[in-house]
């Protein structure tokens, strides 16, 4: 049998028509095309001798790429890193938080660095806190007749699989609450590719005057929601921070009173603390500007028990809201706890009740990706892995794919050696539940019926629990039908 021809690279000449710049790093030659009768691109045209006279700069607006110094005034009004114009719904930290520089410790110290005795100090202060508090949720890993052929496409492979499945149970607990119907607006935050909110609108077949408003802070690649053409059905992606999004000031929500429903799937860190506040404070607010109390608080003022109940019960039969709330409910699979930010969480006043503030909650929520980190080994073990090995506990946490790869806070190496692996994942799942428990005194707080329960097998995700929380009235309404 013929040996192979070589290809260029291996005979130290560029492929025909590309780039002749040899990149050390990839050990091979650039290719990307060339223009006619040039040798190199315009990445490296300065390593060509007929383009000596010519210096490319970095740009000073975005360094992943260069640009010619004499054409540098022309390359900044057009650069895609320069700035926009802000639109009407963006509104600086809006969604924050207070800032409270005196709770913020200047300078915290590292688990790694922590003394076995200030480890457990930690450890004792968390186990009080978390006293009385359920850790065994309600199993509601639920599924939906509209993802039955992708699931069963024998296409799929492991990782496909696991999306589907955790997008199918959500689409479940979404139905369960009776937030699926027409005449409202689906907002996803974090949306990335947009296949959550591609189901939805897929369940909800032909309803009626339905939006999505997709949110994502940076730019994605292959987005589902474009496929979308339904007249029915609109979709709007915003390229913006939680963190500055107003959504009384999004056009389709200021001119029409359609209730929102906010969801997510694995929504890391603060980005949850940030849609809490985003749905709750700012997009509630939009009852005192229209000078309107809040649904439940105008019901309960104007009739009694017994006809709120009726009201409700005729509304749950249509499925449609009897009279406009604001947030009609929240569905949103948490993610990544140690990717919090004491600023932006909502349950700092849970944490002061118990005599906890910025410091502890610092460590907490280091100490809660200890339930998820795939440590398989102990400390003393884990200091002779190979740092490949190394590489592959910091993946193993199933992550949803829009979202991007994640690493634990804390490498098992740097773990402490008084703890075994068991020990220390409970102790990561109590900071989990501990934090979670303050975003569920804030919607209490806030006049909302929040739960958590587990919607996929740890098999599926190890990011498994599922926030939801309804309007006071609407939940105590669905429980008496």
């Amino acid at each position: 049998m013929a040996a192979p021809a070589p290809t260029p690279h291996a005979t130290g000449f560029p492929a025909e028509g590309r780039c002749g710049y040899y990149v050390a790093k990839k050990k091979r030659f650039c290719r990307m095309v060339v223009a006619a009768g040039k040798r190199f691109c315009g990445e490296h045209a300065g390593a060509a001798e007929e383009e000596n006279a010519r210096k490319r700069i970095l740009c000073p607006l975005d360094p992943k790429h260069t640009v010619y110094e004499d054409q540098l005034a022309k390359h900044l009004k057009k650069c895609n890193s320069r700035e926009k114009p802000k639109p009407d719904f963006f509104i600086q930290d809006i969604n924050a938080g207070l800032k409270d520089e005196t709770e913020i410790p200047e300078q915290i110290v590292p688990i790694s660095s922590l003394s076995e005795e200030q480890l457990e100090i930690l450890i004792k202060k968390l186990k009080k806190a978390s006293e009385g508090l359920n850790s065994t949720l309600k199993d509601q890993i639920l599924s939906h007749p509209a993802l039955h052929d992708a699931l069963n496409d024998p296409k799929n492979g492991d990782s496909a699989t696991k999306h589907l499945k955790q997008q199918a149970s959500i689409l479940g607990n979404i139905e369960k609450l009776k937030l699926l119907g027409p005449r409202r607006c689906f907002v996803e935050f974090g949306a990335g590719k947009g296949k959550l909110s591609h189901w939805v609108d897929i369940a909800l077949k032909d309803a009626e005057k339905v939006h999505f408003i997709l949110v994502e802070k940076v730019t994605t690649r292959f987005k589902v929601d474009g496929k979308h053409r339904k007249k029915n059905s609109v979709f709007e992606r915003l390229q913006i921070d939680i963190q500055h999004l107003c959504l009384n000031k999004i056009p389709v929500l200021s001119r029409e009173k359609l209730p929102v429903v906010g969801i997510g799937k694995h929504l890391c860190g603060v980005a949850t603390d940030l849609a809490l506040r985003c749905l709750v404070e700012t997009r509630g607010a939009s009852c005192e500007e229209r000078n309107e109390e809040p649904l439940a608080k105008r019901i309960k003022n104007d009739k009694t028990d017994k006809e709120i109940n009726t009201l409700a019960e005729e509304g749950s039969e249509k499925n449609v809201p009897e009279k406009w709330t604001p947030v009609a409910g929240i569905v949103i699979a948490l993610c990544c706890h140690h990717r919090c930010d004491w600023r932006h969480y909502v349950g700092k006043e849970y944490f002061r009740a118990l005599g906890l503030g910025a410091e502890e909650f610092h460590y907490f929520q280091r100490m809660s990706s200890w339930a998820t980190c795939g440590m398989q080994t102990t400390s003393v073990e884990a200091s002779a892995v190979p740092r490949s090995r190394e590489s592959e506990s910091d993946n193993s946490e199933d992550h949803d794919e829009d979202g991007g790869p994640r690493t634990p806070a804390t490498h098992a190496a740097s773990l402490p050696g008084f703890l075994n692996v068991e020990e220390k994942k409970k102790i990561g799942h109590l900071c989990k539940l501990l934090i979670d428990q303050g975003r569920i005194e804030y919607l209490q707080q806030k006049g909302f019926h929040p739960m958590l329960q587990y919607y996929t097998d740890p098999g599926v995700s190890l990011e498994n629990v599922l926030l939801t929380a309804l309007p006071t009235q609407s939940s105590s309404a669905e429980a008496t039908a």
